[in-house]
């Protein structure tokens, strides 16, 4: 087991970080991701049989693909409160088997209402692992490499997106209609119990939160899993440094986030949160297809053309993971922003003039999809597992990860109706709108914090320095 190698038996590298446990301990975590990219795309494909199998209305509809969503904001919200008390690996375990719950009893329900049920069970289990992945490695992680290495939970949900296109299409070729209708959303469905108990299992490989242990008094085993990332000389000053930090508050009350300084980092957790979902970039993921109807392309074409955003999606993603601590948070989300932002007004103007023929609007989409993989898609999360105080990170994140997925919500239920009441022009104007508050609050409020440690970001805030 990862969790119980000997300390004085690893291969450092010439900065005595042992990169290979460290990479395998955040892979392992960063699973997760590919449970909230699976569970998030496979209602795609599913949802037009259930329509048919359950008779539902067009209401009906939008809550078979939202329930999920309510079930992440209230795992999101509980998270924090109890991966603080219980540890990030036990409760990352718990949301494993949520997951594993939700996606079995969801492929089974002869009722409307059982499917809702359970939908919402594993949205319990999203909505832990959204937040506490990309947290338990930060919390691992040295320094230099925390971004790229958060940043694999962005890119596992991408993966995990993109495959799910592949598998509701050979699920959806099994049969004919009426097998559609009566079995393949149920393998859809469930099939995602695989992956789940695969992260189960792994979990359990992978050591805890070094710093929740310091937290709770057990600085030796801190020590222990921390001798095999950073070596012994490193290992004993990063449990000086940790240690140091939660002399600072001791309670890990939210009340804290309301002081000086830290408040900062609070309003800037949930505002960029928010700003990842209301720049549109769910409204395109999940309603790729329709946007791409609009534009005069067939349903086989859209579809077709829906599977290229999700590899942009990933190609992106992969290369955000490259620069994301060599370039900096700051810049890839300036960068990024920008030019999302542009895409997004273009694509509007195209819907208000009528040129929406030909490939304008899929460069345009796919352009805007690229940006959104690296800048507000990896780092936002980066950002969220980072900039808090150890002693209410939990918390603390939980709260913006709340405000992220209840942000998500809104958008995907107001998207329909938008394009319904004030056209596709002005949704993607409203849109941009948003783009432009995202590059002036990312050039005026957010600091960069690459290559500093945890407890650095801390110190930072409450000197009120964002250098």
């Amino acid at each position: 087991m990862i969790a119980t190698q000997s300390k004085h038996n690893h291969t450092a590298d010439d900065s005595g970080i042992n990169m290979k446990f460290v990479m395998l301990a955040s892979i392992i975590a960063a699973l997760g991701g590919l449970l909230f990219g699976f569970d998030t795309a496979v209602v795609s494909g599913a949802v037009g049989f259930m329509q048919d199998r359950f008779d539902l209305s067009e209401v009906q509809v939008g809550w078979a693909v939202s329930s999920l969503i309510v079930g992440c904001i209230v795992g999101a919200g509980a998270s924090g409160v109890i991966s603080d008390r219980f540890g990030r690996k036990k409760v990352l375990i718990v949301a494993a088997l949520l997951f594993i719950i939700g996606s079995i009893g969801s492929a089974l329900p002869s009722t409307f209402t059982g499917y809702i049920i359970f939908r919402m069970i594993g949205g319990l289990g999203i909505g832990i692992t959204s937040t506490l992945c990309p947290l338990y490695n930060a919390e691992i992680a040295p320094a230099r490499y925390r971004g790229r290495l958060v940043a694999f939970n962005q890119l596992a949900t991408v993966t995990g997106i993109f495959l799910t296109y592949f598998v509701n299409n050979a699920f959806a070729s099994m049969g004919d209609d009426a097998w559609d209708i009566s079995t393949a959303w149920r393998w859809m469905l469930g099939v995602g119990a695989v992956p789940g108990a695969i992260f189960m299992a792994l979990l359990f490989l992978v050591p805890e939160s070094p710093r929740w242990l310091i937290k709770q008094g057990r600085a030796e085993q801190a020590l222990d899993i921390l001798v095999k990332i950073h070596g012994e000389n490193g290992a004993r000053q990063e449990v000086l440094d940790i240690k140091e930090s939660f002399k600072q508050e001791t309670r890990g009350s939210l009340r804290q986030l309301f002081k000086p300084g830290l408040r900062t980092a609070l309003i800037v957790g949930v505002v960029i949160a928010v700003l990842q979902q209301v720049t549109g970039i769910n409204a395109v993921l999940y309603y790729a297809p329709e946007i791409l109807k609009e534009t005069g392309a067939g349903t086989n074409a859209a579809l077709v053309q829906t599977i290229l955003v999700g590899l942009i999606n990933v190609v992106f993603t992969i290369i955000a993971i490259r620069l994301i601590d060599r370039v900096g948070r700051k810049a890839l989300l300036l960068i990024g922003s920008a030019l999302m932002t542009l895409c997004l007004l273009f694509i509007g103007f195209a819907f208000h003039t009528g040129h929406t023929s030909g490939v304008l609007v899929l460069i345009l989409l796919l352009v805007y999809v690229a940006a959104f993989a690296i800048s507000l898609g990896p780092v936002v999360w980066v950002l969220l597992a980072e900039i808090f105080p150890n002693h209410i990170r939990g918390r603390a994140t939980a709260i913006a990860s709340m405000a992220l997925w209840a942000a998500d919500y809104v958008v995907s239920q107001t998207f329909p109706p938008m394009l319904e009441s004030v056209g596709a022009a002005s949704t993607f104007w409203i849109y941009g709108v948003m783009g432009v508050i995202t590059v002036v609050f990312t050039w005026r409020v957010i600091p960069e914090t690459k290559g500093k440690s945890l407890e650095e970001i801390e110190t930072m805030w409450k000197s009120g320095s964002k250098h």
